[in-house]
């Protein structure tokens, strides 16, 4: 696509404006929960046992070990400081063969999020992370739903309250264009071009076969090129019996999304062949908002309700005697966020 075309593209389609456009038409309602919680930061008391609630700058592997071990992947810490030889040793032992997903400990957007497929993969990702990662075992299984899920302090049975099915960016080859040829043909994975040339060099030069499929990013993140599809209809008995049966068991956990690698809808609901790869609390976002189908309107719908929930469970919590986040801490992790989104995004 030519660039007037990708820029065109990029205003009439809303879910690529930057989240300041998304977010700020809906400062008036922030404001309104935070005078009603008598805290801007109010979200610190929603998920008491995750640092800052969830909302930014915790540890992913600190989340972890709160998981049920039998909902997530095989997860080794690797320290920044560490030999990277003495670290791929560690990570081998544990049973976690090439390849291998890479990501920053404290992350956000997927970025640096990698897949590692061998020692020398390994020692660049290892040089070019500016903080401590974790490593983990490739879930084989193909498809990523993001499941949000709210539970009241009072409640015994939490809800979910929004699905969001994941495709991963891809091409499909017609037996005659390149990959790179390809990839310009569509405003989703043009708009990822750059990291792509990064990412696999000459190698888009291949020409696939008619109906050859070709996944470049193998993760479901919106800042990654997925596209994300309003699976919201789907929420049943089953799958709600599942991830409450989940979340139940991670203390202090009431407001945030699961994201799940699955082989199959249908074995979802039954408890089987699924992995939790990651949950988000305060800060994770009902990212069926980003369904291509939907406008504007319906997503400022969406966030101020769920806005409402998260202020609804952390005034519940406060008068337990949680904590809410001081103005000074709370502004000291929007800086430390900004600072750390900067590096990530070099990796």
């Amino acid at each position: 696509m030519d660039s007037w075309r990708l820029r065109w593209h990029k205003l009439t389609h809303w879910e690529y404006w930057p989240l300041w456009a998304i977010y700020y038409p809906l400062f008036p309602v922030w404001l309104y929960y935070s005078i009603k919680a008598r805290s801007f930061f109010f979200f610190n008391a929603a998920n008491p046992t995750m640092k800052n609630g969830g909302m930014a700058m915790e540890s992913k592997m600190d989340i972890y070990n709160m998981i049920p071990n039998e909902h997530i992947p095989e997860t080794l810490f690797v320290a920044k400081d560490e030999a990277p030889e003495l670290a791929l040793e560690r990570i081998l032992n544990k049973g976690i063969g090439f390849p291998f997903i890479a990501k920053p400990d404290i992350g956000m957007k997927a970025f640096g999020v990698e897949k590692v497929n061998n020692k020398e993969e390994f020692q660049k990702y290892f040089q070019r992370s500016p903080e401590n990662f974790l490593v983990q075992e490739l879930i084989p299984f193909n498809k990523e739903m993001g499941i949000f899920y709210v539970r009241r302090p009072d409640e015994v049975r939490g809800r979910i309250t929004g699905i969001v099915s994941k495709q991963f960016l891809s091409v499909m080859g017609d037996g005659k264009s390149s990959v790179l040829h390809l990839i310009k043909k569509d405003a989703r994975s043009h708009f990822q071009l750059k990291a792509l040339r990064k990412k696999f060099g000459e190698s888009l030069n291949k020409v696939l076969a008619s109906g050859e499929e070709f996944i470049l990013v193998p993760y479901g993140s919106h800042t990654r090129g997925a596209k994300f599809i309003d699976d919201t209809h789907r929420i049943n008995k089953e799958l709600t019996d599942i991830i409450d049966g989940i979340c139940s068991k991670i203390e202090g956990f009431h407001y945030g999304r699961l994201d799940v690698l699955y082989n199959s809808f249908a074995e979802l609901t039954e408890g089987k062949n699924f992995s939790v790869i990651e949950i988000n609390g305060a800060g994770g976002e009902a990212t069926h908002i980003y369904d291509p189908r939907h406008s504007i309107f319906f997503a400022w719908k969406e966030i101020t309700r769920h806005w409402g929930y998260l202020n609804e469970i952390s005034i519940m919590n406060h008068k337990m005697g949680h904590s809410y986040l001081s103005f000074r801490d709370g502004r000291a992790m929007l800086k430390a966020n900004g600072q750390l989104e900067a590096q990530l995004k070099l990796i």
